[in-house]
């Protein structure tokens, strides 16, 4: 092993991953402003441990003065979608990125693996911008549903408590566990609709609601303490009763109060 110094050599990957995550958050909140809908459900990101870098080196027999180019994870992000088809739209938006280039990729989706490993990985070179000037790492994107990555981070688990020799029984079960998670994605995308227009119910509902009790908080604040108090009171016993519609009219109603509390209040 060589006597580099690994917390310098990580640095840069550590980097990449901090503004990797920061971007695909944006892209996520840019998408559901623009379309209410995102196709990214959440992001993480993790830079390889030493001791797996090592491990993966001497498994691919990759010398260590090549590490950079031969080892293409130790800067890794994860991208979990909640349909399938979602994973195709966000590598297309990777691939149209003009801030990284993409390297390769892999659909381990249309061509899984033995073991029932399914995902979507891209590799990317990606530029960072160092104390000591620019420099171009690797990190791989990976991009799943849900169920993908339940059982892939329990493979991962089984793996590592048995140093890569899975039981046969062990190998079986984790199959049929695979073709069952595929089989649970296939259904959601099938009543994707359905469940879109569910989500989607719920957060108009609950936007709502908080514009109505902001609002009322701000009539507080003009001194329309009668007002406020009459608004809570027709907020309580809507909220009791669930009517999404009449909480639409309680929110207009409010803003109205307000618009007048300001115009007194400038008068």
């Amino acid at each position: 092993m060589d006597g580099r110094d690994w917390n310098h050599f990580l640095l840069p990957y550590e980097q990449a991953v901090e503004e990797l995550k920061v971007k695909f958050k944006t892209m996520r909140g840019e998408l559901k402003v623009r379309e209410s809908y995102a196709p990214i459900e959440f992001v993480t990101g993790r830079v390889k441990r030493i001791s797996s870098i090592l491990e993966k080196a001497k498994r691919l027999s990759v010398p260590m003065d090549q590490l950079e180019s031969g080892i293409e994870d130790i800067a890794g992000i994860r991208i979990m979608c909640q349909f399938v088809d979602d994973i195709h739209r966000v590598a297309d938006f990777i691939r149209n990125r003009k801030d990284l280039a993409l390297v390769n990729e892999k659909d381990y989706i249309t061509n899984f693996k033995d073991s029932g490993y399914r995902s979507f990985h891209m590799i990317v070179e990606y530029p960072v911008q160092t104390a000591l000037g620019l420099k171009k790492v690797l990190a791989e994107i990976q991009i799943r549903t849900l169920a993908m990555n339940f059982w892939a981070t329990i493979e991962h688990s089984l793996n590592y408590k048995y140093k890569e020799s899975l039981p046969d029984e062990v190998r079986l079960r984790l199959k049929k566990a695979s073709e069952a998670a595929f089989v649970l994605d296939n259904e959601m995308s099938s009543i994707r609709q359905e469940i879109l227009n569910a989500q989607r119910g719920f957060e108009e509902k609950s936007n709502l609601v908080s514009q109505v009790l902001t609002g009322i908080q701000d009539l507080y604040f003009y001194y329309r303490v009668r007002e406020a108090a009459q608004f809570q009171l027709r907020f309580n016993e809507l909220w009791e009763n669930e009517d999404a519609w009449e909480l639409k009219e309680l929110s207009e109603d409010i803003k109205l109060a307000i618009s007048r509390a300001k115009g007194n209040s400038q008068s």
